[in-house]
């Protein structure tokens, strides 16, 4: 492990995202299930949706905040344990508002989890290892996605919903145990080598005089918008991968729960391999000639592209071959996703890291709440083709804003 460690640190903290993406799929694959229990329209499905994400949505900002002041160890467990339990309590609901009521709390809870996996990684990774750090921790929301329909589907079949939540919140008690016996920031962790304390103490940039950028400097800062504004436009294609893919394939495609614990974990298996290529491109292209900046951008812009795919899921002739398109939508989206996230850690030190990519999420998490209440609006009346197409046209206008707002050179927040 010597010379190693911050990386079985970043697995560690790949782990906590797996098992917070796992506690929040859990409703999605147990939708048709609930809906039928509880007598619930689409329409109010996607109320109980927007109670997690508009709760997520503020404390994404409270969150990053909370995880500068408190420190990433302490609090990255309290928010944990909170949704461990936030999930656990989803088995007790007795209809859609008491149901929307935990999924608020867990959103709440939750929201620590991209905004603490940027700071990890910016406390401990110099910055051309940063790429690769996030696009593991990040593997880790596909992941989640990737096991919830066969484990959901079988706590289902084999005892209850009840108990699909339940195992889940377990399994996220048990991870914060984990983090809070094994993470320590790298000035304090005592199996850290000498020669990789020195690696990640020797960028220039880690720490600088002062105080932290407050929120006010972080919102003049340009290249914070210029991560923002596209993690606004590029958030609902994930969301809806996330809570509304179940719901499609038995609207349009008649499936039922075997079926889909069969084939709903496969966009989200693909989504790793988009997470792993927002981790190689951007060292590829610097060793090429292409600024730090720049080789993010380009990796973003590819993602946006490859989006035209679940574009046309319109024209699928099979479930398969929705299955495919919605494959190559989460192979795009972790893609373009990966590298506005690393952007955080590149512009902003370490100490405001927190703070800026929970102000970034909370800017995206808007953009998914909005999102959601036009599928809550117009999915059973117009159909899910045109919310795929308008996907793929906000990724696009997403990567041009980057491009223009996103310069060369080090915010100086």
């Amino acid at each position: 492990m010597k010379g190693k460690l911050r990386w079985w640190i970043i697995g560690l903290v790949t782990l906590g995202t797996v098992l917070n993406y796992l506690a929040r799929s859990t409703l999605s694959v147990a939708a048709p299930t609930l809906k039928s229990e509880f007598a619930m329209s689409t329409e109010q499905y996607s109320w109980v949706v927007l109670a997690f994400q508009a709760s997520y949505t503020v404390m994404q900002t409270v969150a990053g905040g909370l995880l500068d002041v408190l420190g990433t160890r302490l609090g990255f467990f309290l928010f944990a344990l909170g949704w461990a339990f936030a999930n656990m309590a989803h088995g007790l609901a007795t209809g859609w508002q008491s149901l929307a009521a935990f999924r608020a709390l867990l959103g709440a809870t939750e929201a620590a989890a991209i905004p603490a996996g940027a700071k990890t990684v910016s406390q401990w990774f110099p910055s051309r290892e940063r790429p690769l750090a996030t696009s593991l921790f990040q593997m880790g929301t596909s992941v989640g996605n990737m096991i919830a329909p066969p484990l959901v589907a079988f706590c289902i079949l084999a005892w209850n919903w009840q108990a699909a939540f339940v195992v889940t919140g377990a399994l996220s008690l048990a991870w914060a145990l984990l983090w809070w016996w094994g993470y320590r920031d790298p000035d304090n962790h005592p199996a850290l080598s000498p020669g990789e304390r020195a690696l990640i103490a020797g960028e220039p940039d880690q720490e600088l005089p002062g105080k932290p950028a407050t929120r006010k400097a972080v919102l003049q800062s340009r290249s914070f918008w210029a991560i923002a504004v596209p993690r606004f436009l590029s958030e609902p294609a994930w969301q809806t991968f996330n809570f509304f893919i179940p719901l499609y394939l038995v609207a349009v495609w008649k499936l039922d729960l075997k079926s889909i614990a069969l084939w709903a974990w496969l966009p989200f298996l693909a989504a790793d391999f988009g997470s792993l290529a927002a981790g190689l491109l951007p060292p590829w292209l610097m060793r090429r000639g292409a600024g730090l900046l720049s080789s993010r951008k380009v990796t973003m812009t590819l993602g946006a592209l490859c989006m035209v795919g679940p574009a046309c899921i319109g024209l699928a002739t099979s479930p398969g071959m929705a299955i495919a398109l919605f494959c190559v939508g989460g192979f795009a989206h972790q893609m373009l996703n990966g590298a506005l996230i690393t952007l955080c850690a590149d512009v902003f030190e370490s100490r405001t890291v927190g703070t800026a990519s929970g102000m970034a999420g909370t800017a995206a998490w808007i953009g998914g709440m909005l999102f959601t209440l036009l599928i809550g609006q117009s999915a059973d009346q117009f159909g899910y083709n045109p919310l795929f197409v308008a996907l793929a046209a906000l990724d696009l206008v997403a990567a041009g804003v980057l491009w223009v707002l996103l310069r060369e050179r080090r915010a100086p927040a």
